[in-house]
C-alpha cells in the first residue's frame, strides 16, 4: 500500500505512520518541516493553510491518504479536490463532537450531528470536525472516505497533555488529589489502536462514519492512577476527594485535571457512546497499563517534557490548587 499521510509528524498523525511502516508500506508525509518524520517515510514540505502551499502535492499516485485536520474544513476541501483523482480512499480521523448537544448515552454512529459545511472557516471544533468529514465525501464519494470518529486520545506522542500530566505530577511523590469517584469508568483509545484499525479499516474498503473509542467501562479513574503510580516507580499517594470537593475547590474537569470529568450530562456524552459497529469490524483496544507504561517510557526518553501544540491551552492546577482541594 502507498499511504500519503496529511501531517505524520506528531501524534495521531506519527501513529498512522509508524503503524504504515511498520506494515511496509511505502510512506509519504506532507507537513510543514516543524518536527522530524519518522525515518524511512519520503517527506514533502508544504503549509495547507498558504497561498500556493499544496504545490508539493500537485504530483503523485497514492493508494490511501489519511487526513486528521482540525481546523477550517476548506483547507480539507481543498487538499481532497487535489487528490481525488490520484489517490484511492481517503481516511478522515474525526470527532465524536460531531454529534447534536447533548448526545444521548448509548448514541451510535446513525446519531442527529451539527450543521457545518465544507466551506467553512473560523467555526467551532464539532463544526470543524463535521465540515472536514463533508469536506471529504464531496471530493471522494461516500464510498471511499472513512471517518473515524474518535473521543479521547491518549498515549505515546500525545502533544496535548493530559496522560503525560498525569505521569509527570505522579512521578513527584507525596499526596496526589484523585478526583473521584474512584470506580468512574472511562472510555477512551490508545492513539496506536487507533491508528491500526484505521489502516485495517482502509485496506479493507471500509466506508462510513465510525465511532473511535474503547467499550465503556474499559478501565476507571482508579486503575488509571493506579498504573501511573506503579509505573513510574514513586511515592505518591493517591488522595481521593468526592467531586464536590474538586469542584468547589476552583479546578475544572478536563482541563484543570485532565481526562477527568464528574458524573453529569458532560460525563455522559463522552464516556458513554455506543462502539459496536467499530468493534465488529476488528477495533481492539489494550489494557490500560500497557498505555500508561508506554506514554512513560515516551516521555522519560524526551527528558519528561512532552512536545505541546501551542494552539490549545494547558492543562493541569498547580500546587496550590491541589494543596487546597486537599485541605493541606
Amino acid at each position: 500500500m502507498r499511504l500519503l499521510m496529511l501531517g505524520g509528524t506528531e501524534f495521531a498523525g506519527r501513529a498512522v505512520v509508524e503503524a504504515a511502516l511498520g506494515r511496509g508500506w511505502e510512506v509519504t508525509v506532507f507537513h510543514r518541516g516543524r518536527h522530524e518524520p519518522p525515518a524511512g517515510v519520503v517527506s514533502l514540505l508544504g503549509d495547507r493553510t498558504a497561498p500556493d502551499g499544496l504545490g508539493a502535492l500537485a504530483r503523485g499516485e497514492w493508494d490511501l491518504v489519511v487526513d486528521t485536520w482540525s481546523a477550517d474544513p476548506a483547507v480539507v476541501r481543498d487538499s481532497a479536490r487535489l487528490l481525488a483523482d490520484r489517490v484511492g480512499r481517503c481516511a478522515y480521523v474525526s470527532s465524536r463532537s460531531v454529534y447534536a448537544w447533548p448526545p444521548s448515552v448509548g448514541l451510535a454512529e446513525d446519531g442527529p450531528v451539527v450543521d457545518s459545511s465544507p466551506d467553512a472557516t473560523g467555526v467551532p471544533y464539532a463544526e470543524a470536525k463535521r465540515g472536514g468529514e463533508l469536506a471529504a465525501i464531496a471530493a471522494f464519494g461516500e464510498e471511499r472516505v472513512l471517518s473515524g470518529r474518535a473521543g479521547l486520545i491518549i498515549g505515546p506522542w500525545e502533544n496535548v497533555g493530559r496522560l503525560p500530566w498525569w505521569l509527570n505530577r505522579i512521578a513527584r511523590g507525596g499526596p496526589v488529589l484523585a478526583p473521584g469517584p474512584r470506580d468512574l469508568a472511562l472510555q477512551y483509545i490508545d492513539v496506536r489502536d487507533m491508528a491500526r484499525w484505521l489502516l485495517d479499516a482502509s485496506e479493507a474498503g471500509l466506508s462510513g462514519p465510525y465511532d473511535l473509542v474503547s467499550e465503556p467501562g474499559h478501565t476507571t479513574m482508579g486503575e488509571l492512577l493506579d498504573a501511573c503510580v506503579r509505573v513510574t516507580d514513586s511515592d505518591a499517594e493517591l488522595r481521593w476527594r468526592e467531586p464536590e470537593a474538586v469542584l468547589g475547590a476552583g479546578i475544572e474537569p478536563w482541563s484543570g485535571l485532565p481526562v477527568w470529568i464528574p458524573p453529569g450530562e458532560l460525563y455522559e456524552a463522552m464516556h458513554g457512546a455506543d462502539v459496536s459497529k467499530a468493534l465488529a469490524a476488528g477495533l481492539r483496544c489494550r489494557p490500560v497499563g500497557e498505555t500508561v507504561a508506554d506514554t512513560w517510557a515516551w516521555l522519560r526518553g524526551l527528558g519528561g517534557a512532552a512536545p505541546l501544540r501551542t494552539d490549545r491551552p494547558a492543562v493541569g492546577i498547580t500546587p496550590e490548587q491541589e494543596a487546597k482541594a486537599l485541605g493541606l
